[in-house]
C-alpha cells in the first residue's frame, strides 16, 4: 500500500471528530468507517444531526417557560406608580444584555461568512482537480488515437506504395512487410494504453455536479447569514429607537432564525463527522467506488491512487515493447533507404514520409509516457483531498461555530426583549410629564385665575 497523497495529512480536527461515537437507531455501535451506502452509517449521521433537534427542543422549552414566567410577573398589580425608562430597577441591565447578545451574534455572522467562503474554496479545489484529471485522461486518449491513426495511415499508404515500388527485389519487400507488421503491433499496443476510453464515469461530469450542488449550498448560506444579520441590526435599531412594532416583528423573525440556526447546526455537525470519517482513511473508499463505477483493472487504480514507487507501471511492458518496435521500424527504414533508393528512386518519397511519421510518433510516445506516469493524476487526487479535508473541513467548523453563536445570541435576545419592552416609555410620555390630561391645564369656568 502506498502512502497518503503528497502534502496531505489528516488534521487534528479530523481525528477528533472521527472519534465521535457512532450508533444506529437501536443505539448499537456502528463502525466509524466511511460507508454512506450502509443504512446503519446513515442512521448514525442522522442521530448526530438529531442532537441539534434535541437542543432546539430544549431551547424552545426553556424560552417558553421563561417568557411565560415574565408574562405572569408583568400582570401582577403594582402598588406604586408606573416605572419609567432609566429607573434603577435593572431595566438598563436587561437592555444592555440584549444588545451584547446581538453584537455577539453579529460577530458569529462574520465567522459564518468566513466559513462559507472556506467551504466553497475547498469544493472549488475539488472541482478544479477533477477537471485537471479529466484533461490528463483526455490528452492520453487523444495522443493514443492520433498515434494509432498515423501508424494505420502509414501501413495503408506509404508502406503499400513502398512494397509496390520494390516488387522486383523480394528481400526488400520482405523488409517492408516486417516494418508493416511492427507498425501494426505498435498500433495495437498503444491502443490498449487508453485505459479510460469507454468508461461511464467522467470526471468533468462529477465536477459539474459538485459545482452545481455547491452553488446552491453557498447561496443558501449567504441568504441565511444575511437574514441573521438583518434581524440583529433591526433588533438593535428597535431597541435604540424604542420602537415597539419593530421589536415585535424582529421577535417573530428571531424565533424563525433561531430554528434555522439549530437546523443548520445539525446539518453541519453530521457533515463534519461524515467528512472526518472519510478524511481519516480516504483511499479504500475512493478505490472501491471508482472500481465499482468504472470496472477498471484494480492494478491500474492502485497505481494511480496510491502511486507506490516500488511497483512498476501496469503499462510498462506495453511501453517497452512499443519503444523497441519503433526503434526496429526506424532501423529497417534506414536500411531500406540505403539499399532501395539507389535502385528505386521512387522509393525515396514514401521512405521520407515514413521517417517523418516516425519522428512525430516518437514525440507523441514520449508525451504519452509522461502522461501515463502516476505523478500527475496522483497530484490531482492529493489536491482534491486537501480541498475537502482541509479547507472544507475548516469551513464547516466555522459554520458550526456561527450556528452555535447565532442560536445562543438569539435565545438570549428573545429572553431579554420582554424585559427591555417593559421599560420603553409610553407614546404620550411627554404629555404626561406636563400633566395627566390636557383639560387639566385650563382653569374651571368662573374661577379666579389669581387664586
Amino acid at each position: 500500500m502506498g502512502g497518503p497523497p503528497p502534502g496531505f495529512r489528516p488534521s487534528g480536527w479530523v481525528h477528533l471528530l472521527h472519534q465521535v461515537p457512532h450508533t444506529n437507531f437501536q443505539l448499537r455501535p456502528v463502525a466509524s468507517t466511511f460507508a454512506p451506502q450502509e443504512q446503519d452509517y446513515q442512521q448514525a449521521l442522522l442521530l448526530v444531526a438529531a442532537l441539534a433537534g434535541l437542543g432546539l427542543a430544549v431551547n424552545l422549552l426553556v424560552l417558553g417557560l421563561y417568557l411565560l414566567r415574565s408574562c405572569c410577573r408583568c400582570r401582577r398589580p403594582k402598588a406604586g406608580p408606573p416605572e419609567v425608562s432609566g429607573s434603577p430597577d435593572g431595566g438598563g441591565c436587561v437592555t444592555w444584555s440584549c444588545v451584547a447578545a446581538l453584537l455577539l451574534g453579529c460577530a458569529g455572522i462574520g465567522l459564518g461568512f468566513y466559513g462559507n467562503s472556506e467551504t466553497s474554496d475547498g469544493v472549488s479545489q475539488l472541482s478544479f482537480s477533477l477537471l485537471h484529471a479529466n484533461h490528463t485522461l483526455s490528452s492520453i486518449d487523444r495522443l493514443v488515437s492520433e498515434t494509432v491513426e498515423r501508424l494505420d495511415s502509414a501501413v495503408r499508404s506509404e508502406l503499400t506504395t513502398l512494397e509496390e515500388v520494390m516488387a522486383p527485389r523480394t528481400e526488400l519487400v520482405a523488409a517492408a512487410r516486417g516494418a508493416r507488421r511492427l507498425a501494426e503491433a505498435v498500433a495495437q499496443q498503444l491502443g490498449e494504453l487508453a485505459f479510460w476510453r469507454g468508461v461511464p464515469l467522467s470526471p468533468i461530469r462529477v465536477a459539474e455536479s459538485v459545482s452545481f450542488v455547491e452553488e446552491y449550498r453557498w447561496l443558501a448560506y449567504i441568504l441565511l447569514l444575511l437574514l441573521d444579520l438583518l434581524v440583529c441590526l433591526f433588533t438593535l435599531l428597535g431597541l435604540a429607537k424604542q420602537s415597539k412594532w419593530l421589536v415585535i416583528v424582529m421577535t417573530v423573525m428571531s424565533l424563525l432564525v433561531l430554528i434555522l440556526s439549530w437546523g443548520s447546526m445539525g446539518l453541519e455537525a453530521a457533515a463534519a463527522v461524515g467528512l472526518s470519517d472519510f478524511c481519516s482513511s480516504p483511499d479504500p473508499y475512493v478505490l472501491n467506488l471508482t472500481r465499482a463505477e468504472t470496472g477498471l483493472n484494480p492494478e491500474i487504480l492502485h497505481y494511480y491512487f496510491l502511486c507506490n514507487q516500488m511497483v512498476s507501471s501496469p503499462f510498462q511492458e506495453r511501453l517497452t515493447l512499443s519503444q523497441r518496435s519503433l526503434a526496429s521500424i526506424y532501423a529497417q527504414l534506414q536500411g531500406l533507404e540505403r539499399e532501395a533508393v539507389p535502385q528505386f528512386p521512387a522509393a525515396q518519397k514514401p521512405l521520407l514520409a515514413l521517417e517523418e511519421m516516425l519522428n512525430v510518433t516518437e514525440g507523441n510516445f514520449h508525451q504519452l509516457v509522461a502522461l501515463l506516469h502516476c505523478r500527475g493524476l496522483h497530484k490531482d487526487y492529493g489536491a482534491a483531498l486537501r480541498g475537502l479535508c482541509e479547507d472544507s473541513m475548516e469551513g464547516l467548523l466555522f459554520l458550526l461555530l456561527f450556528s452555535l453563536l447565532s442560536a445562543l445570541a438569539l435565545a438570549t435576545a428573545l429572553c431579554s426583549l420582554p424585559g427591555a419592552w417593559a421599560h420603553f416609555p409610553p407614546r404620550n410620555q411627554n404629555a404626561l410629564s406636563s400633566g395627566s390630561r390636557p383639560s387639566e391645564l385650563l382653569p374651571p369656568a368662573g374661577s379666579d385665575p389669581h387664586l
